[in-house]
């Protein structure tokens, strides 16, 4: 310090300064650490951090003296390299045979020449069935039409040739029918004529031989008499005769087999038929029966002799009856055999058609007692406005019968689950499976004719997966396997391996418990697990 002309020398000392060096610790994957100024010893990582003094001088030399630097050791982790899958990958995938053909125009003769892979059956009537690898049917088809600007115009072909076949797909049938009548058709005849003898379509056959006799006699006695009542039941016969047929119809479509436009099969054309029967009921019994019944009251006539209506009353009433008879032991038998009682199989719609033909008939027993009720009162008391008033009961005796209907058919149309301690029965034996932890969004949906599809999440225990997959493998063989690796590539190719394996393992629990769900319960026909 200078002061005017004075210089004054302060002593100063240099107090040491340690600076901490900061370690930042990078790991393969990109992340960084930073590790501040506290040792690490204790972190769960295990990097230490080393303290540098970058400077300490002495008062009496006045000499900076540093300490040597300590190289600075990281720790990396080794993870396997993230691989970027391309289209390569998928070359390894597996084609079946239908598909090699139909995609890339090849014949059957030309899948003889390539590798043939043997593969878990998805299907319950086979145990295996021969796939291909994508890459050698792509290089088959390259060799056989040369280059793929041919295999694309190859394509553009036949689907021109598919188009055109779709637009003259009635003419092809008209065809295919002549060359089966000139050569003979060799396939067994279709059994949908054997339905109508037996079951429902015996019932449904029964009633509409009865009701059209009933309607051509009942037809007469309206014409001789000109009753109101008898008009009413008349059309009454109508109606079921038509509805019945249609019941007839709905049955024989639902025995066609499943096609791919209609992979669950046609069963529930049943039960279009009967809601289609059950508005036709409506519209045509009740409706009519209705505005005669109106018109009666409006413009009532004298009515002429009614013996004759007695006697067709009377033959009605012994044929419907029969018929309803018909209807009630097959719906008891039905009944027995799936452990439900009567009333619970007629709200439940199991047997449409059955159904329906129960309803008409009772309708009509109760119809032909209101109609003779009304048409003696008026034979007693000359009064035609009772017959008319027989004519508007058995048009809501008709009404009746048919919102029935309608409901029963709607809610079964839509999927109604089943019951509850059905549902928990499947619940409880996928539960109680070793290999299943646990499952979640449980829906089984009837299908319609004791037809159910069952869906449920799966959480399936891995551990017991391997294990299974252990029981059939060579333990020795498979630790001498693990002794040899030594490589991140050769644990790479084990996993590989073996992880291939447990997942094929998988599938065949997955078929296991959807046999075994078959097995104790034959209502379930279709079985989804979806693995969580």
């Amino acid at each position: 310090m200078k002061s005017g002309s004075l210089s004054y020398i302060l002593p100063c000392n240099r107090l040491p300064v340690q600076l901490m060096s900061q370690v930042r610790v990078y790991t393969s994957n990109g992340q960084k650490k930073d590790l501040g100024s506290q040792d690490t010893n204790g972190s769960p990582h295990g990097e230490t951090l080393h303290k540098v003094e970058t400077g300490q001088d002495t008062t009496n030399a006045g000499q900076k003296q540093s300490s040597p630097k300590q190289p600075i050791q990281v720790k990396v982790k080794p993870v396997l390299k993230k691989r970027e899958y391309g289209p390569k990958y998928t070359q390894n995938n597996f084609i079946t045979g239908v598909r090699a053909i139909n995609e890339f125009c090849l014949k059957s003769s030309d899948l003889d020449q390539l590798r043939k892979i043997k593969r878990r059956s998805p299907h319950d009537d086979t145990e295996t069935f021969t796939v291909y690898l994508r890459s050698d049917v792509e290089a088959k088809s390259l060799e056989v039409w040369g280059s793929p600007e041919a295999l694309a115009r190859e394509r553009k072909r036949r689907k021109e040739a598919e188009i055109k076949y779709r637009e003259n797909l009635f003419r092809n049938q008209r065809l295919l029918w002549e060359y089966k009548e000139f050569f003979g058709n060799t396939k067994p005849r279709s059994s949908t004529a054997a339905m109508f003898f037996k079951g429902p379509g015996k019932v449904v056959m029964v009633a509409i031989c009865i009701n059209g006799l009933n309607f051509f006699f009942k037809l007469l006695a309206w014409v001789y008499t000109g009753s109101a009542s008898m008009f009413s039941e008349a059309i009454h016969s109508l109606a079921d005769t038509c509805n019945q047929a249609l019941l007839a119809l709905g049955i024989s479509q639902s025995a066609r087999t499943p096609d791919p436009s209609h992979p669950y099969g046609f069963t529930n054309m049943r039960y279009i038929a009967s809601l289609i029967s059950g508005v036709g009921i409506f519209m045509m019994g009740a409706g009519l029966s209705w505005y005669h019944g109106i018109i009666g009251l409006l413009h009532p006539h004298p009515v002429e002799s009614l013996l004759w209506a007695y006697c067709i009353l009377a033959g009605s009433l012994v044929s419907e009856g029969a018929t309803l008879l018909v209807a009630i032991n097959e719906i008891r038998r039905s009944a027995r055999a799936k452990g439900l009682s009567f009333y619970q199989y007629v709200v439940q719609s199991r047997d449409p058609s059955t159904n329906v033909v129960l309803l008409e008939d009772a309708a009509a027993v109760l119809s032909v007692a209101v109609a003779a009720t009304c048409m003696g009162l008026t034979s007693l008391t000359g009064n035609p406005y009772y017959d008319s008033v027989g004519s508007l009961g058995v048009g809501t005796l008709l009404g009746t019968v048919s919102a029935f209907l309608i409901y029963t058919n709607t809610e079964a149309l839509l999927g109604r689950s089943i019951e509850p301690e059905q549902l928990q029965r499947l619940t409880e034996f996928l539960e109680n499976d070793p290999v299943v932890r646990a499952i979640h969004d449980v829906k089984a949906t009837d299908m319609g004719m004791s037809k159910v599809r069952f869906k449920a999440e799966v959480d399936f225990d891995g551990r017991v997966v391997t294990r299974s997959y252990l029981e059939k493998q060579d333990i020795e063989q498979l630790l001498q396997e693990i002794q040899q690796v030594k490589t991140l590539e050769e644990l790479e190719a084990f996993m590989l391996k073996h992880g291939e394996n447990i997942v094929d393992t998988l599938g065949a629990e997955v078929d296991r418990l959807e046999k075994d769900l078959k097995q104790r319960n034959p209502d379930v026909r279709h079985v989804d697990l979806e693995i969580l």
